[in-house]
């Protein structure tokens, strides 16, 4: 089954039929995770937003375990990961998109295993490539057949190294410039341990990155709210084009 984690700009799927809201109960969290049941041409798809219903949860705020958990309880066997970031690369500006083949993971003091309990064995997922290739070219796909219709203003970049770092607050011209060095193509601060922990749940994993805003220091003008507002309402109908072309595929 394909589950869809929403992130900044993604809190719900209208063109979804809404089936029912699932109150899962997991061993990470005091309450169960509420995951939305969806259908779109007869196939089920799951649906979570990341930051909670009205966006309130800050991304180091964000229990990642239990909702990875949850939606694996629910049958999930590949995910989907809308990703808000900055773009760094020079093809990935403003309301541009990505679909990383890499990850560098700049956080700190996030629950980022399943396996840190003392009476777990020690277990060593192999992470080189993070993202799941198969499920990646399925994205890429379906991303290239939306945008021969929409035309030249949109354009994808079909890999790329994602920076992860902690946030609430965007980074500065410095931070962006080690990014940079450190090959990284966009920033944002959702993509781990969100992939890792799928990884230990030998879930498929991708990720669709949508480009709002320059990364600091790489822009000519300032970075607001409102401007990143701006593109999120544009970029996110490309988004729901997307998830629904994949929706009526099979994964099981």
């Amino acid at each position: 089954m394909l589950a869809i984690i929403g992130g900044t700009g993604l809190s719900q799927l209208e063109l979804f039929e809404r089936v029912e809201v699932k109150a899962v109960p997991t061993v990470y969290a005091k309450l169960p995770v509420a995951v939305l049941c969806l259908r779109h041409e007869r196939r089920e798809v799951l649906f979570l937003p990341r930051h909670g219903e009205g966006h309130v949860l800050p991304p180091h705020s964000i229990n990642y375990r239990a909702n990875i958990q949850a939606l694996k309880l629910l049958g999930t066997t590949h995910i989907i990961a809308i990703n808000a970031v900055g773009g760094i690369h020079v093809e990935l500006g403003p309301g541009h998109f990505a679909v990383p083949d890499q990850i560098i993971d700049y956080t700190s003091g996030r629950s980022a295993t399943f396996f840190d309990d003392e009476q777990s064995a020690v277990h060593h997922i192999d992470f080189t490539q993070p993202y799941d290739e198969s499920l990646r070219q399925r994205l890429l796909l379906a991303c290239g057949e939306q945008v021969a219709i929409e035309g030249d203003d949109v354009r994808v970049l079909a890999g790329g190294v994602y920076g992860c770092t902690d946030g609430p607050r965007l980074e500065t011209a410095a931070e962006v410039r080690r990014l940079k060095r450190d090959g990284c193509d966009m920033v944002g601060m959702t993509g781990m341990p969100e992939a890792a922990l799928a990884r230990e749940q030998e879930l498929a994993y991708a990720s669709l990155a949508l480009s709002v805003n320059w990364a600091a220091g790489l822009g000519s003008e300032a970075i607001t709210m409102e401007k990143i507002h701006q593109v999120l309402d544009r970029g996110m109908n490309t988004v729901r084009s997307v998830l629904q072309r994949l929706a009526t595929q099979e994964f099981n």
